[in-house]
């Protein structure tokens, strides 16, 4: 179970001070696709941050296979990053200098792993052997948001988080990576969690988590 219990956060903003959270909670079982929806602003990247350890909350547990990420020290949140949570950005944060099959191994490299093997059947699973060898510039948006997606995977984490993971994706392209993390996610018996803003995309989760102003709006139900 992946838990927040009334977390709050809130960010320094000039003279000011916003909240992005206030007294949220929110559950998603294992195995599960859980979408946050809600406007620009509502508090769904922020939640994605604290539930992948990027950031910490000023109050409140966050739950993560029965850890308190909050209770855990730097060291350990580096390891549950590294090894327990793939991350895919909406903006994609590919390393221009390194390829397709550099920038997919990447986190097995920081990990100190290896295993060309994996990464290579993964490159495999997203339609890009043929591009393996090639740079991002040399991409188009789908071929780099699917790298993206295959560099998630790269340390079979147990979690897999995505801020709208298709949000500079046509209709077309965006239902195709989709698929795939869905696909991947069944496979490999992780959780999914994403933000998006397309209802296409939110409808196929199997729990929607309605946001507003920093708040859940209606709780998590199932589809």
């Amino acid at each position: 179970m992946i838990e927040l219990r009334s977390v709050c956060k809130s960010y320094p903003r000039g003279e000011t001070t916003v909240a992005a959270l206030e007294d949220v909670s929110l559950s998603v079982r294992p195995g599960e696709m859980a979408a946050l929806v809600g406007p620009s602003g509502c508090g769904k990247s922020t939640c994605l941050n604290l539930i992948a350890g990027a950031d910490r909350p000023e109050s409140g547990k966050i739950v993560v296979f029965e850890r308190d990420l909050a209770a855990m020290n730097e060291h350990e949140i580096v390891q549950y990053r590294r090894r327990e949570v793939g991350v895919v950005f909406q903006a994609f944060h590919l390393m221009p200098h390194l390829t397709v099959r550099e920038n997919v191994a990447l986190p097995q490299a920081i990990a100190g792993e290896r295993d060309l093997a994996w990464v290579d059947s993964l490159i495999e699973s997203v339609g890009l052997t043929h591009r393996a060898g090639h740079y991002p510039s040399e991409l188009s948006g789908g071929e780099q948001q699917r790298t993206a997606v295959a560099r998630a995977l790269a340390m079979r984490p147990r979690l897999i988080v995505a801020d709208e993971p298709t949000g500079n994706l046509d209709s077309r392209s965006g239902a195709a990576v989709l698929d795939l993390l869905n696909d991947l996610r069944r496979e490999a018996g992780a959780t999914l969690i994403l933000a998006t803003h397309d209802p296409a995309i939110a409808g196929r989760a199997d729990r929607l988590i309605a946001m507003k102003d920093g708040r859940v709006q209606d709780g998590a139900h199932d589809r």
